[in-house]
């Protein structure tokens, strides 16, 4: 019997995660991206593996921090009011899934995912051979004001129920670990269980030629629709139509656009973000990823230097850069670390959210064989591998590592 085709539509972490986990259980597959593997969303991250994010963007604790954020006065998030003039339902229902009594079962979804990420990766960069790529000192979040160590003890205590690590950090202590830092930071977490990469695209493609070698196809075209063909499915791309008896669409922010023409319309948002490399000077250096929380940014180290990463952007998909958040994580970032005043280009990229902030993993409703693995928001490139093979068990008629109840599409999606 000939293996079952299939088709997988996205080439970030996401959806390279998705064709290795198909793969593996023996499905001929072929992998389309208009763009090489990890050029978009998957490129521009903090690399951070992250066993601790588990409590969604839309938590209770949101409504606390509205009046900033609806004033644009927070560094965290940037809102530009042509969006929500033209999309207010998406804002509606993501503030309604922020309600306290759903809080709960989204970080115990959100827990099954993360739980997975740093055992899956570090056995994916081991059979790619970039295991050199991998840390695993763990990651910060760090506070600057002087209620930063109740608000650290606090998430220390809820971290705990959920059986994940952490170490507080005083003053002194966050010393030791980063002794570059500049001594603003009075109280810090440790994430020990985190890890991280020096370059997440490279991560990507690396994973992407590790499909490849193992007979994969990888295509490099644009997609611009699918439809039903004979027996499966056939994509439309620039360069032809493709057939596949099943499809995967694993596109992120721009899921929503395929499927529209099919009648399914998942209410997918985006969150835009930026960032931007500086190079460390008088010796200084970083040994992992770090999150300011008042400040807003991420700092990591990289390969090609300390890169800064900005917060969210609710603005449309393909709206003009609006380097104003950028540029203010960057001047806190310098108070931080010594940085070089020469500044790389400004990076942006648009992480595909869903109103409740977990992913949608599963079979389209009233589509066989039309499969869908969206919406990680900011914590995609931890979940890629998990979200593989959560969806790929489900097509191969496996038990998966997670339950994918509460992923499944049909919750959008009639």
């Amino acid at each position: 019997m000939s293996p079952r085709s299939v088709l997988v539509l996205g080439a970030g972490m996401v959806g390279v995660s998705c064709a290795l986990a198909l793969q593996k259980r023996g499905f001929a597959v072929t992998l389309i991206d208009r763009r090489e593997p990890g050029r978009e969303t998957s490129y521009g991250n903090a690399g951070v593996l992250s066993r601790s994010s588990i409590v969604p963007l839309n938590n209770p604790a949101l409504f606390r921090s509205l009046p900033a954020y609806l004033g644009n006065r927070s560094a965290a998030l940037h809102i530009d009011w042509r969006r929500l003039i033209g999309e207010p339902g998406w804002m509606l229902r993501f503030l309604w899934e922020a309600r306290p009594g759903v809080a709960a079962e989204r970080m115990a979804a959100l827990d099954s995912l993360t739980r997975h990420t740093l055992p899956l990766h570090r056995a994916l960069m081991q059979e790619a051979g970039i295991g050199h790529r991998l840390r695993e000192n763990g990651t910060l979040k760090l506070w600057r004001s002087t209620q930063g160590l109740a608000k650290a003890q606090a998430e220390q205590a809820m971290l705990a129920r959920h059986g994940i690590e952490t170490e507080l950090l005083d003053r002194q202590a966050l010393s030791g670990l980063e002794p570059s830092l500049r001594p603003i930071f009075p109280a810090g977490l440790l994430f020990p269980g985190n890890g991280s990469v020096d370059s997440p695209g490279a991560v990507v493609a690396a994973y992407a030629a590790l499909f490849g070698s193992r007979g994969g196809i990888v295509r490099q075209a644009g997609v611009n629709g699918v439809r039903r063909g004979g027996a499966g499915w056939l994509v439309a791309t620039d360069q032809g139509d493709i057939a596949a008896e099943q499809v995967v669409v694993a596109l992120g922010p721009w899921s929503a656009d395929l499927l529209k023409p099919l009648g399914l319309r998942p209410p997918l948002g985006v969150e835009r973000g930026y960032h931007r490399h500086l190079q460390p000077r008088d010796g200084a250096a970083l040994r992992r990823p770090l999150y300011d929380v008042e400040a807003a940014y991420f700092m990591a180290p990289m390969e090609q230097g300390i890169r800064i990463s900005s917060g969210v952007e609710l603005a449309h998909r393909d709206a003009p850069d609006n380097h104003r958040q950028i540029d203010a994580v960057v001047a806190s970032a310098r108070e931080a670390l010594p940085l070089a005043e020469g500044a790389g280009e400004i990076w942006r990229g648009a992480r595909p959210t869903l109103p409740d902030s977990l992913p949608m993993i599963g079979e389209a409703p009233r589509h066989p064989g039309l499969w869908l693995a969206f919406g990680n928001q900011h914590i995609g490139f931890s979940t890629g591998p998990v979200t593989g093979e959560i969806l790929a068990a489900l097509m191969a008629g496996e038990a998966p590592p997670a339950d994918p109840a509460p992923f499944r599409p049909g919750r959008y999606l009639a």
